[in-house]
């Protein structure tokens, strides 16, 4: 099972970070297992569930698209102008039919600059490996401008891991290193482990097998 499931509906919805400013915070519990708790200023938006079926019926694969129909979106939250995004995607395993395990990461995330493709320019993306809790993550980086708009230019992060109940995706589109901190430094947890922050500054220094 692929990230493109993840990117898909990410997209029809760099640099090193600074450092976050203080904001209170919102927590968003997914009846899954997990949850996050990103910075109350910002605007939670509805999924447009026309958006979800028109990334089904474009799926490349089956699996793509039995994955696109079972995926929960959780949260979709912007910020600023233009605009920044947090995104959580999850794919329960009980309506997929199959579990994954913490070494299904890289598979399960292996799409995602093909997907990102469909409506941005990607530069080299930048791969990591880290745990939180009980779990492991996985994680990419890439800077991007969206086609035909190269003065549009974001960061691109997908940070993925695996609970009981699903394998859940947080993703965000970042204008500038500020937002890209706010994603960073949100809290999760997992499968009722003490909640961190979402993205650790040693993210990258191990890289996937």
């Amino acid at each position: 099972m692929k990230a493109s499931i993840c990117i898909a509906l990410f997209v029809l919805a760099g640099a090193a970070p600074a450092q976050a400013p203080r904001t209170p915070t919102r927590t968003f519990h997914n009846h899954l297992g997990f949850s996050i708790a990103i910075p109350a200023n910002w605007e939670v938006v509805n999924y447009s569930a026309e958006a979800k079926e028109e990334a089904r019926q474009s799926a490349g694969s089956e699996d793509d698209r039995k994955g696109l129909g079972c995926a929960v979106m959780g949260l979709e939250a912007k910020h600023g102008a233009p605009a920044s995004m947090i995104v959580e995607v999850a794919l329960p395993f009980d309506c997929f039919g199959q579990t994954m395990q913490a070494s299904d990461l890289p598979g399960f995330a292996a799409g995602a600059s093909a997907g990102l493709q469909q409506n941005f320019d990607v530069g080299q993306p930048r791969f990591g490996t880290y745990a939180r809790g009980t779990h492991s993550f996985w994680i990419e980086r890439a800077n991007a401008t969206v086609k035909q708009q190269p003065a549009a230019a974001y960061t691109i992060e997908i940070a993925c891991t695996v609970a009981k109940k699903a394998a859940v995706c947080w993703m965000t589109m970042a204008a500038d290193n500020f937002e890209l901190a706010a994603f960073e430094s949100s809290l999760v947890s997992v499968d009722g482990d003490a909640p961190e922050p979402l993205v650790p500054e040693t993210a990258f220094d191990k890289k996937p097998a």
